[in-house]
């Protein structure tokens, strides 16, 4: 967005978080008629809420009230949800909480992480936005107030969330890997070293041996690298060695061949 606009020398104002006097100021002065918020990570102050005339809109990547908060993307996913969208909302002092004017659904693939759900909400809020608009400037639409029976809040993503823990299920393993990919990625430890798992698959053979155990898996399996689990065992597909890129398990192992049997942690 702030490419386009230099290139047509549309003026770009950067504030931090819009709560001084001084940064209010500054966007009054362009007299909006409209806001428009989208990924922007902060509450908005009341004096810029009540600026312009048809109010602050939010695109916001979840079915609101489900997934408030500062990560919905990556919550969805580690809920095990099947389906997602897009919300245009009406933005009030809350978070997340302001009244409905449009959704559209998306659904969640086996193969979706957060970076690749990201881009489609993207998409599809962009798409759901120029269609809102003609219809609320005009008058035409009703903001619908959520339903405060229905909410979940998502938290705030760091890197130690990337850790993975062996006593999850390898339903929960698979969910995070994915939810946390691109940032801050899925990792375990492997001869004092970080060992990122980049994609992998549960399955639902019953785990043998001590949780984080690499193991064999059969031929007939499409996958031949597993790890025990708290619940089943979690495939290996792609992995990537600290200092090392990244590679097809089966590619890793045999570089590696201390690798089966060994415990990760």
């Amino acid at each position: 967005v702030k490419s386009l606009a230099v290139e047509h020398e549309i003026p770009v104002i950067q504030p931090n978080t819009l709560k001084s006097v001084e940064e209010v100021e500054e966007l009054a002065s362009f007299e909006p008629e409209l806001v428009i918020v989208a990924a922007f990570g902060r509450i908005l102050p009341l004096e810029v809420l009540s600026l312009p005339k048809f109010g602050c809109l939010n695109v916001h990547p979840s079915l609101l009230p489900r997934h408030r908060g500062p990560s919905p993307i990556a919550d969805a996913i580690l809920c095990g949800d099947q389906v997602t969208g897009v919300t245009i909302m009406l933005m009030d002092a809350g978070m997340d909480s302001g009244a409905i004017l449009a959704q559209r659904k998306i659904g969640i693939s086996v193969m979706d992480t957060t970076g690749s759900l990201t881009s489609k909400l993207a998409q599809a809020g962009a798409e759901l936005l120029i269609e809102t608009l003609p219809q609320w400037l005009g008058g035409k639409l009703e903001p619908q107030p959520q339903n405060e029976a229905q909410v979940t809040y998502s938290k705030l993503i760091t890197k130690e969330d990337g850790k993975i823990d062996w006593h999850l299920s390898a339903v929960e393993i698979w969910q995070r890997i994915r939810a946390f990919n691109p940032w801050p990625g899925c990792y375990t430890g492997w001869e004092g070293k970080r060992l990122k798992i980049h994609r992998a698959t549960p399955l639902g053979d019953v785990a043998k041996g001590e949780l984080g155990k690499v193991i064999t898996l059969q031929k007939q399996v499409p996958v031949e690298v597993g790890v025990v689990t708290g619940e089943g065992i979690l495939g290996l597909c792609q992995v990537q060695l600290e200092g090392k890129r990244e590679m097809p398990v089966a590619e890793f192992v045999r570089g590696q061949r201390d690798f089966i049997g060994s415990i990760l942690g």
